[in-house]
């Protein structure tokens, strides 16, 4: 996995705790409403009974609702994040895995490089060596016939140095 893509990673994870605990502190609030809400309606003991709230009690129900109605619109907001960013990592994840099959993959191969080579080298000499033997060998034979030649010739060349020697001797003069 590259370091940007970790950094992506980390940087979506760090994003996704935060949202979660801003989600959690929104939860607490709508509890704390609801709590707010109960309490008022349980402190007038007939709802029916009571035709006119206080003004300052529906003021107060509306600003709890308009807060509740916020909470939610940014409740949604942030599991709508946190679903985007969890389909994110989990694309990441499956990048992650697949490079890292691959790697290991690649890793396999330059393992096995100087195999290959080595085999693919010993293939590539096999004909080379047997050219060399049978070079090697029809030098022998040639070296073989030319001592025999350089023999003849050496015992033809030394009759013929005899023959020369008798043919001068016979020649020259007599001291």
């Amino acid at each position: 996995m590259s370091q940007a893509e970790s950094s992506q990673l980390e940087t979506l994870k760090a994003e996704i705790s935060h949202l979660k605990g801003e989600l959690q502190l929104r939860d607490q609030l709508v509890e704390q409403l609801s709590q707010e809400l109960f309490r008022l309606v349980k402190k007038t003991p007939d709802a029916t009974s009571q035709t006119v709230a206080s003004e300052e009690d529906q003021s107060q129900l509306a600003r709890f609702k308009a807060q509740i109605a916020d909470i939610e619109e940014q409740v949604n907001f942030d599991q709508r994040q946190i679903s985007y960013r969890d389909a994110e990592i989990k694309e990441l994840r499956n990048k992650v895995k697949t490079l890292t099959k691959r790697n290991q993959t690649l890793e396999q191969m330059l393992q096995d490089l100087p195999q290959i080579y080595r085999q693919k080298f010993a293939e590539r000499m096999k004909p080379v060596k047997e050219k060399v033997e049978k070079l090697q060998q029809q030098n022998q034979q040639l070296q073989g016939q030319v001592q025999i030649l350089s023999e003849r010739l050496s015992v033809r060349n030394g009759t013929h140095q005899d023959n020369d020697i008798e043919q001068h001797s016979e020649q020259a003069p007599s001291v």
